[in-house]
């Protein structure tokens, strides 16, 4: 019965990740995708195969993401007939240079980011009729609308979820501001504020044009509803809402395919990880028995607890800057020390006994096998599809760096969660605590670790799906170190290849 069943998840697994793959890639048949040379910065350029000349946008992406992750805008505009160009900032995706500045310097920061969208530009724009736009996410909101404020030839500009006091009633030209209904209130109200300079009482409403797009004086609130700051990228009222304010700003009315790719993401990597669970059958077996602690609740509270409440305060006055990724050797840091404490907890509520033998040739073998299936099979579709997965030559020397804070968390984690006796929802608990933990680190010291709040939306997604890789890896294995060791490979290898690159 169980081999039936896992053959049968197998195959809906398998036409889920065929589907997923189909609707993602729908969009850009039809379309030439071809590196942009542009000064030294990573850029891909989107046309329609056999298109004439058309107005350029060049489009950019925000803090810790890469051009994967405006992928949707540059083929739904290609699809309209623009020419679109989307490239790495910096510090970003597969882009050598670091970032100077940081969140140190604002203004080394800002310029870098600047230098980079005008190499794109001056690239891209001869390329096309002339006539340009910008579009930004998040950070790049501010970048390119900072941009156009120096440019005359920018004809108009699309900011998502944007903070940008440098904006003015009637500059930049023709500027449409969109933000998520989920987002934080202080976007909705700086979307607000932006617009409604232009607007009668100084009070803008959503879905109405003020100024006079004759003139690039014209400006309009997008409040997206049902997405948070990074679905605004994906929803379809978004690009819908940014092609049709450039076909008015260009005197356009063509239209095409939109790439609203969010059920077609979900479709594939939810089939990829149920995927994972037939798949997980075939692991060795490691021990004879299932291992790991074994607390209830009574002794698991201290163990997770502490840590919780200890790491932050222990790591309030820790340095930073010893690491050329931004935030990583925080988060390094929090997950080491995290992992320490707990493990110096279960020594305290359970010192170590006799344990079961454990096959060290097995418990590596699994390992590896996850570890593989988890970045390249999971890893490989976000890279090409989401976001940056796979570093660059250049991060790669970081990842043991990180691994050596993000696997004494998970050893210890793993441990305190699994075996016989094992408290119900321990390991939802434990992870919950960690996230808490990583909060409350931002509460006590906001100017250093604000973005931070960037991955925390995140982290739950993360952890839920390597906690059901941990869980059937444990079915399989007996033991809790194949999912630990892979768990925390994986965590290592995402922060190398997302989070910002500074000078040394």
């Amino acid at each position: 019965m169980r081999r039936i069943a896992a053959a049968g998840v197998a195959l809906l697994a398998l036409v889920a990740i065929g589907f997923g793959l189909t609707g993602m890639l729908a969009p850009r048949r039809g379309l030439e995708v071809v590196p942009l040379p542009a000064e030294g910065v990573p850029a891909t350029l989107y046309r329609a195969a056999g298109g004439g000349a058309a107005p350029v946008v060049v489009i950019a992406h925000g803090f810790a993401g890469s051009r994967a992750m405006m992928e949707p805008f540059a083929t739904t505009l290609a699809q309209a007939g623009y020419l679109a160009a989307i490239f790495d900032f910096p510090g970003h995706g597969r882009n050598p240079a670091p970032l100077p500045g940081g969140l140190a310097d604002d203004a080394a920061a800002a310029g870098a980011l600047l230098a980079a969208l005008d190499r794109v530009v001056a690239a891209a724009r001869p390329l096309g009729d002339g006539r340009l736009a910008v579009l930004g996410h998040s950070m790049a909101g501010d970048i390119v609308t900072r941009w156009a404020l120096r440019h005359e030839e920018a004809s108009a500009t699309v900011a998502l979820s944007l903070f940008a006091p440098t904006v003015t009633a009637d500059r930049p030209r023709d500027l449409l501001v969109m933000v998520g209904a989920w987002e934080p209130e202080f976007l909705r109200e700086e979307a607000r504020r932006i617009v409604g300079l232009a607007a009668p009482g100084g009070r803008a409403e959503a879905g109405v044009t003020y100024g006079d797009p004759a003139t690039g004086t014209a400006r309009r609130l997008v409040i997206v509803p049902g997405v948070e700051h990074i679905g605004v990228i994906y929803a379809r009222q978004s690009l819908e809402a940014a092609r049709d304010w450039l076909n008015g700003a260009f005197g356009r009315n063509d239209a095409g395919p939109v790439d609203a790719r969010g059920r077609w993401i979900a479709l594939l990597l939810g089939g990829l990880v149920a995927l994972a669970w037939p798949l997980s059958h075939l692991l060795p077996r490691a021990a004879p028995v299932p291992t790991g602690a074994g607390l209830d609740w009574r002794r698991l509270w201290p163990v997770a607890l502490l840590p919780a409440v200890l790491t932050p305060l222990l790591l309030r006055l820790l340095p930073t800057g010893w690491l050329p990724l931004l935030l990583g050797d925080y988060l390094a840091a929090h997950c080491g020390l995290y992992g320490a404490l707990t493990a110096a907890g279960l020594w305290w509520v359970r010192p170590p006994g006799p344990r079961a033998a454990v096959s060290v040739g097995a418990v590596v073998l699994a390992a590896a096998a996850l570890a593989a299936y988890a970045i390249l099979g999971l890893g490989g579709a976000i890279d090409r599809f989401v976001l940056s997965f796979m570093p660059a030559p250049h991060r790669l020397e970081l990842v043991p760096v990180l691994l050596c804070g993000t696997l004494p968390w998970f050893l210890a984690d793993e441990w305190a969660t699994r075996g016989r006796g094992a408290a119900r929802l321990a390991y939802a608990a434990t992870k919950l605590l960690f996230l808490l933990s990583l909060l409350g680190a931002v509460a006590l010291d906001p100017p250093r670790l604000f973005f931070l709040i960037i991955i925390v939306p995140v982290m739950p997604v993360f952890l839920l799906v390597f906690g059901l890789f941990s869980r059937w890896s444990h079915r399989a294995t007996h033991s809790p170190l194949p999912a630990a060791i892979a768990n925390a490979l994986a965590l290592a290898w995402a922060m190398a290849a997302t989070f910002p690159m500074v000078p040394r």
